[in-house]
């Protein structure tokens, strides 16, 4: 397997990964895990770091998806190379950063590193572009 189809595996794992945080910390408090049981028709009161993690989260699954998709198409077209293999694996590094400064609450240094991730979609879809046919 390429080290680009790795890195989206990676990213996979590490998107289930970033539920367990989450999950332990929403049954640990007051009515938690009535709240996890049931139907979730309200909020549940968690520390901020929490819903910062959840956020995290469904940020990590709507980057996921151009990102698959452009891996992919890479591949289905044998347009991947060198360049792709190491935007894959720094993209997968941005992800794991975004998690953790997101989490921490680093707003400044949140956004810049979205901004890279993206732009690495962006160099992706490039190399797609730039490949001969």
């Amino acid at each position: 397997m390429t080290t680009d189809l790795w890195m989206l595996a990676y990213l996979v794992l590490f998107g289930m990964a970033l539920q367990v945080p989450i999950s332990v910390a929403r049954s640990r408090v007051d009515g938690g895990i009535r709240w996890t049981l049931g139907n979730r028709d309200s909020e549940l009161e968690v520390p901020g770091w929490v819903e910062r993690a959840y956020r995290t989260q469904r940020n990590h699954l709507e980057a996921l998806v151009p990102f698959a998709a452009l891996i992919l198409i890479a591949h289905v077209s044998e347009t991947a190379n060198e360049m792709t293999a190491l935007v894959a694996t720094l993209f997968f590094g941005l992800r794991v950063l975004y998690s953790v400064v997101y989490i921490a609450g680093l707003t400044t240094v949140r956004t810049i590193v979205w901004t890279s991730g993206h732009l690495c979609l962006v160099m992706l879809f490039l190399q797609l572009l730039g490949s001969p046919q």
